[in-house]
């Protein structure tokens, strides 16, 4: 049962996310399924055609939008196999319907080689941070809302 509330959630969140810049070589599918997007193959934008890696997890925000994806990468291209996080700016998804009707999914990944050395592996300490950052976010527009109201609300009692 939370296996099927999880994939709901996930297909659900795919649907309404604008994350994803969706490419087609026919029309869009119209609805996708977090479980056609996990395991998908990364490549380079206009690359060699060689595969980075596959999708491994993709990680979602307080409002359930794609926030990015975990990219475990092979040992090809020196990057000696690790999980990576991928930002939804630095990727795409690209579909393509093959002859016998089948649909594959594909992840095309923005960035050089010596960027993609450089993102952030997912661990448990790249995890903590985040979470740590998030929530010093929302204290952040917690207290400027505070603030805004507190400001407005003492602006409107010295005019009366």
């Amino acid at each position: 049962m939370r296996k099927s509330i999880l994939t709901t959630a996930i297909s659900t969140a795919l649907l309404g996310s604008l994350a994803f810049g969706v490419q087609a070589s026919t029309e869009p599918q119209g609805m996708y399924s977090a479980d056609d997007i996990l395991d998908a193959e990364v490549f380079f934008v206009g690359g060699s055609g060689e595969e980075i890696g596959e999708v491994e997890d993709i990680l979602f925000d307080e409002e359930m939008r794609i926030s990015a994806l975990v990219i475990e990468s092979g040992a090809v291209l020196g990057l000696g196999g690790r999980e990576i996080v991928i930002n939804t700016d630095q990727f795409t998804l690209e579909t393509h319907t093959e002859s016998d009707g089948d649909t594959e999914h594909r992840i095309m990944l923005d960035a050089s080689q010596e960027e993609i050395e450089a993102f952030p592996t997912y661990d448990r300490d790249w995890w903590e941070q985040t979470k740590s950052n998030a929530r010093d976010a929302w204290q952040t527009t917690k207290e400027g809302a505070q603030s805004a109201w507190q400001s407005t609300r003492e602006a409107v009692n010295d005019n009366e």
